[in-house]
């Protein structure tokens, strides 16, 4: 009785508390495109990419009510820095869904204008003024959402001193930005939140987390046994000391018991079973503490990650190829920055079509051998080898008629029909292709179905086609294994080193793609085409992840298109709209969203792509 009586109290002051209206509330991943589409055509920094904000305190001056039902204490609000545009999860200010749906745009449109800097009030009326300035039919949109806030906000009435002076500041500068000459008058508590202002002081990121004296190369890999968690919020984490390994908590008193929210420094031995209950106490923690005791636990090391010696690794092809890496943020192309090493399989044998794709085979190979150059005759030209007896008879018909041409087309002739084709498919063999498609298959499995019947449709054909491999291992590691060349002939060996690939490390995509454009670039065909096949976003270990290796590839990739190669890309990666379009342009790139369709669907799709 005492429990039912508590809960219904509970729900009871939590809904009188409550701010927001949940039956309205609007969520990121339904807004996500809408808003990055309107942030980069009102001149956004492309390279942006979205993500869901961080709560943060409050800091306002709470109600009784929120007090009693321990509710309002944090806030999501937008922020952006140089990599990420942050944006709510979930946004239920107003009772009306379109108002919500609204301020998410509002908030995309905003952010054009940078964060905020300086005075925090005189920073966000100038960035709406010059907004609404440049873009006036926001006018609308901005004053619905004016009035609906204002509604909201707390009365200056009812305040006290500079608390209602600053709430008289909030609502002036909301009203009229164009007309805010002063900074926010100091109180002893921040105003109430402004949802159509960015965060006034969003967190800041943390540096990359490498003990002190620890090297690079030692870093942990990302554990393959590890689950994502089913939430679409964003914690705030920090850095602590590990634990010294010569103290521990010796006793404790039942009533003086932490909480599973606080961090306590306790020498304790790592375990090997994981905590099932782990996701419901992440659920409850407003800050994630993390520490490094550099030890490591059996089940959730991986042996792929340890360089192997050169004894057992792949073949060597040469000293290495030094090639330049794109620095966004010094805006200027580091010369021979990274290396990769062009490699051959070890292991590769001389092999047969595996029996299960044999059928699909050949239905290719008969499609496809309608692409292969035949000869034809070719009517009404100025020479040829023998008279066409078609086009005299138009002319003489066209005499009779009083029309003359001043050249006449009276040959014809029998030549072949080229093709004048060469297509390199680069294939992404990084790490995560290691993970599980369905019960029977992982990515990289299908991965290599798909490039053994993209060689059976292409042999069909005729074009000259050559393919690789890639993964890295920092910026000096960047392995590129030959699977054929462009001069190899697609045989039982060619299919022995396709069979051979397997799972390597990190996805240095810019380096790969530059070297592969020097490859096709020495073909003499007019047409070349580039195509990447790929599970993820450019990553690695030193620097290269977020906008840096985003910022890298597509810098090679326009000089590529400058070279007059054609890139285009083919992935299973389902966040592949986040990144693929500012890195590829909107029509270069195509999503499989069922991979374990993507042999069958690979074939079809270059022969869209080269299709006369």
């Amino acid at each position: 009785m005492e429990e039912w009586v508590g809960q219904i109290w509970h729900n009871m002051i939590t809904r009188a508390a409550r701010r927001d209206y949940p039956q309205a509330a609007v969520h990121l991943d339904e807004i996500r495109r809408p808003a990055a589409i309107l942030f980069r055509a009102l001149g956004g920094d492309g390279g942006l990419r979205i993500e869901t904000a961080n709560e943060t305190g409050n800091g306002t001056r709470r109600s009784l009510l929120s007090r009693i039902a321990g509710s309002n204490r944090h806030v999501e609000l937008a922020w952006r820095d140089r990599e990420t545009l942050r944006l709510p999860a979930r946004i239920a200010w107003f009772p009306e869904r379109e108002l919500n749906r609204e301020l998410y745009l509002w908030l995309a449109a905003l952010a054009t204008h940078g964060a905020p800097g300086g005075d925090w009030l005189q920073a966000s009326a100038g960035a709406t003024a010059a907004l609404l300035k440049r873009w006036p039919g926001m006018r609308a949109r901005y004053r619905r959402l004016v009035d609906a806030h204002l509604r909201q906000r707390p009365d200056p009435r009812r305040l006290k001193g500079d608390e209602a002076e600053q709430e008289r500041q909030v609502r002036a500068a909301l009203l009229d930005p164009e007309q805010v000459d002063a900074p926010l008058r100091v109180a002893g508590v921040r105003p109430a939140p402004v949802p159509l202002w960015l965060h006034p002081d969003p967190p800041g990121l943390a540096a990359p987390f490498r003990p002190a004296g620890e090297d690079n190369d030692s870093e942990d890999d990302e554990d393959a046994h590890s689950k994502p968690v089913d939430s679409d919020k964003r914690r705030r984490g920090e850095r602590v000391d590990a634990p010294d390994g010569r103290s521990g908590l010796l006793a404790f008193r039942l009533e003086s018991l932490f909480t599973r929210a606080e961090y306590v420094n306790v020498d304790r031995t790592t375990e090997e079973n994981q905590d099932q209950d782990a996701a419901s106490a992440l659920e409850d923690m407003d800050v994630v503490s993390v520490s490094r005791d550099r030890k490591r636990v059996a089940s959730r090391l991986r042996f792929d990650l340890d360089l192997p010696p050169e004894d057992n690794d792949d073949i060597y092809l040469g000293e290495g190829v030094p090639l330049p890496e794109w620095d966004f943020r010094q805006q200027r192309l580091l010369t021979d920055h990274c290396r990769l090493q062009a490699m051959l399989a070890r292991d590769a044998v001389p092999a047969q079509l595996p029996a299960h794709l044999q059928l699909q085979a050949r239905r290719l190979r008969r499609l496809f051998e309608a692409f292969r150059p035949h000869r034809q005759w070719l009517n009404a030209q100025a020479e040829g080898s023998e008279p066409d007896l078609g086009a005299l008879i138009d002319q003489a018909a066209d005499r009779l008629r009083g029309i003359r041409s001043s050249e006449a087309r009276l040959y014809r002739r029998f030549e072949n029909s080229e093709r004048d084709l060469s297509c390199l498919l680069l294939a992404d063999l990084s790490l995560s292709t290691d993970a599980h498609v369905n019960d029977r298959q992982r990515v990289i499995d299908v991965i290599r179905d798909s490039l053994l019947l993209f060689s059976e449709a292409l042999q069909a054909t005729g074009d000259r086609f050559a393919m690789y491999g890639f993964s890295s291992r920092r910026r000096n590691h960047v392995r590129f294994h030959t699977l054929k060349t462009f001069d190899a002939r697609y045989d039982a060996l060619a299919r022995g080193r396709i069979q051979a690939i397997r799972p390597g490390y990190y996805t240095r995509m810019g380096a790969a793609i530059r070297h592969a454009s020097d490859l096709i670039e020495r073909e003499p065909s007019r047409r070349k085409l580039l195509l990447l096949l790929t599970d993820g976003k450019p990553n690695d270990l030193d620097k290269y992840e977020g906008r840096y290796g985003v910022e890298d590839t597509r810098h090679a990739i326009q000089e590529a298109l400058e070279r007059g190669i054609r890139p285009f890309c083919v992935t299973i990666d389902e966040k592949a709209g986040d990144y693929l379009p500012y890195l590829f342009g909107s029509a270069s790139w195509i999503q499989v969203r069922n991979a374990d369709e993507l042999p069958a669907r690979l074939p079809l799709l270059y022969a869209r792509l080269t299709g006369d």
